[in-house]
């Protein structure tokens, strides 16, 4: 049985920003789970027994080589990738890289480039849950209030 497509997903990703106000971001590759091809701030599912917090880290360094301070949480959120025919639920965290290794990619069957961006220059496609991601940090950041 699959995470995510047998049945529901848990899954942890990062919004990490660097000193210049850029964040980071990895492009998935062909072979990865879903959305191909979209830009995507990195995560990755939590393993039975971890705390999301403890696999936000996990991930990054075995996918970047770098590790996270956590800032803090973003948002959890639902994420429905109807075209996969996957359904996850991910918490967000805004974090920044710890010291001055760059990122590299670690797993290259996952994803096919890597890059720091402007928020207002990012590449595209991206992924539905980094879409989410910003439109939640967007809007925390102009101190707007969320629908109930």
């Amino acid at each position: 049985m699959k995470a995510g497509v047998d049945y529901i997903g848990v899954s942890v990703g990062a919004l990490i920003f660097n000193k210049e106000g850029e964040i980071f971001l990895g492009k998935r590759s062909n072979k990865s789970k879903n959305e191909r091809g979209s830009w995507e701030a990195p995560g990755g599912a939590v393993e039975f027994g971890e705390k999301r917090i403890d696999a936000v880290k996990r991930e990054m360094k075995e996918e970047f080589g770098v590790d996270i301070r956590v800032v803090r949480a973003l948002h959890t959120s639902d994420e429905m990738i109807r075209r996969d025919k996957q359904h996850w639920v991910p918490t967000t965290y805004i974090a920044r890289i710890k010291g001055n290794k760059p990122p590299r990619i670690m797993e290259p069957e996952k994803c096919d480039a890597i890059g720091w961006f402007p928020l207002n220059r990012l590449p595209t496609p991206l992924s539905g849950i980094t879409k989410i991601d910003l439109k939640e940090y967007r809007r925390q950041r102009s101190g707007a209030r969320g629908s109930d």
